[in-house]
């Protein structure tokens, strides 16, 4: 992956933040950084999407290859948000959206109920063989 995504704390001085991007950079990565928050940017935006293509798998408005299909050929994304939920391990984005909700008490960052569902079945993705998809 190119990006390492840098957390500042509320002390990190920006001298710290220029020799951090700079070790990254020297590294081949591109460097980006933002503030202390649950979930960062990455998470705090990637894994509400992914979850919210759970919802629309669970409310049965498509198809898990519908889904990707037209998040892969709409939106330009490289995988679909199931196939990379399946990726991350289903166990893995249930963990992050827990801590998006309880970081921010917002229900909107509230897991599916299929995916709680499908992690208590053992069906975490690619690593165990099944999950929006066999493996």
């Amino acid at each position: 992956m190119k990006l390492v995504e840098i957390i500042n704390g509320s002390d990190t001085s920006d001298e710290v933040n220029s020799v951090v991007v700079n070790a990254a950079e020297k590294m081949g990565k591109t460097a980006l950084s933002c503030n202390d928050s649950p979930g960062f940017i990455s998470n705090r935006i990637l894994c509400p999407m992914i979850n919210e293509a759970i919802l629309a798998l669970e409310e049965g408005v498509a198809k898990p290859e519908a889904i990707d299909g037209i998040m892969k050929l709409g939106m330009n994304h490289p995988i679909g948000p199931l196939a990379l939920s399946d990726l991350i391990g289903n166990d893995t984005v249930l963990h992050i959206m827990n801590v998006l909700h309880e970081g921010f008490g917002d229900d909107k960052y509230a897991p599916s109920k299929l995916l709680i569902k499908m992690v208590e079945e053992g069906k975490l993705g690619r690593k165990s063989g099944e999950g929006f998809y066999k493996y």
